[in-house]
């Protein structure tokens, strides 16, 4: 547990989470995460800004207590999700003067998660003001980077903006400062890519937004805290841009190794044409890894074994979290192996089909190991690729 001054009266207060591995049970956690809460010690009122994930509860108010929080005034609640707000009925009965201050919606989701008492929280509404004193906490609605119910929490007289799970990392750290570094960046960017990417283009409002704010410290609900802004938001300039990069992604699925060939001739082609690729082992590979590469990519090349009648159902699986996660890649291709028949692509085709990608080529079904004729059908997809590319 720390406890860290980030400016004058403005507090530190979270948790690393070192040993977590798997985050809303789908995300592996390549190095634990933190969750990020934060004192405001005005000259009239005490906030709290985010609490805690519930396991860490008492840790966390004996961390309070210690540090000599004997009051607190407003819970401010950026976001209703439990491992920013499950401390909230702790926080209560510990301090029952405090009163929980979100929006609307996020006092929905306190209700219904948490049982919290609508008595217990005071709504505000968009750009609204609350006085601490000597600061002054403005709340900035961000729908739609990451839940409907997500805002900022931005105090005036120190220009510092809370931007909740936006612009965050599954990161841990001794200081709470960030230190530019490739890890960083990596753990940031696999951040995005799992939790932001869907909502890529409110990710791409909101970064234009927090750059013409012109803050100058942003601290996120999970990762460091960036006194230079400028780090974190030219990343998410790139990340969200409509423009994808020479890249093109390949996740398989090879019961004997007849997919696996497929999918690394293919890739052989495209990579002696200049174009970068990235094979992704679906059973075996780490499904952080793939959604980082989506980031960039242009085109994917899903392959696929037949299992009974139909897809493999790992194939199937990455084909709806690809979809779920809605990469900006602009093509694709289906290629895959059977034994003795079925459909091999027409459920994946349905799952995909949201994402209205270009298919550069008609699916290619292969009986068994390819042969020279099932090759000279890769080399065309290759070639549509390379093309494309080029375009």
């Amino acid at each position: 547990m720390h406890f860290q001054e980030i400016k004058p009266d403005i507090f530190y207060c979270g948790l690393n989470d070192c040993g977590r591995k798997m985050f809303d049970e789908l995300i592996p956690l390549e190095n634990g995460t933190s969750y990020n809460s934060f004192l405001i010690k005005g000259s009239e009122k005490t906030a709290i800004i985010d609490t805690m994930y519930p396991p860490f509860t008492d840790e966390y108010i004996k961390n309070l207590e210690e540090n000599g929080v004997e009051h607190i005034d407003y819970i401010i609640e950026n976001h209703g999700e439990q491992d920013h707000s499950g401390s909230i009925p702790a926080l209560l009965e510990r301090f029952p003067e405090a009163v929980v201050v979100t929006n609307p919606k996020v006092a929905e989701n306190l209700n219904s998660m948490l049982h919290v008492s609508p008595e217990k929280i005071k709504t505000v509404g968009n750009n609204e003001e609350l006085s601490l004193g000597d600061k002054t906490l403005q709340f900035i609605f961000a729908p739609g980077v990451h839940w409907p119910d997500t805002m900022f929490t931005y105090i005036k007289e120190d220009n510092i903006l809370f931007t909740c799970d936006f612009l965050g990392a599954h990161y841990t750290f001794d200081d709470v400062f960030a230190v530019p570094s490739q890890e960083l960046e990596h753990s940031a960017k696999r951040y995005y890519a799992e939790i932001m990417m869907p909502f890529r283009m409110m990710c791409k409002k909101y970064t234009q937004i927090v750059k013409d704010m012109n803050v100058d410290m942003i601290l996120p609900s999970h990762g460091p805290v960036y006194k230079n802004p400028e780090i974190i938001l030219d990343l998410y300039e790139d990340w969200t841009s409509d423009t994808p990069k020479n890249l093109v992604v390949l996740p398989y699925v090879s019961m004997y190794d007849s997919t696996k060939s497929m999918t690394d001739y293919l890739a052989e082609k495209l990579e002696t044409a200049g174009i970068k690729t990235y094979k992704h082992d679906i059973v075996n590979g780490d499904l952080g890894d793939l959604a980082m590469a989506l980031v960039d990519a242009s085109t994917i090349v899903l392959g696929t074994s037949m299992v009974l009648a139909g897809p493999h159902p790992a194939s199937v699986n990455i084909a709806y979290v690809v979809s779920i996660l809605r990469p900006k890649a602009k093509f694709a291709a289906l290629i895959g192996s059977y034994g003795w028949g079925g459909k091999l692509f027409d459920l994946i085709g349905q799952i995909l089909a949201p994402l209205k990608l270009d298919m550069v080529a008609e699916p290619l079904q292969v009986k068994g190991k390819p042969k020279t004729e099932d090759y000279k059908k890769l080399d065309e997809i290759a070639d549509a690729i390379i093309e494309k590319h080029k375009q």
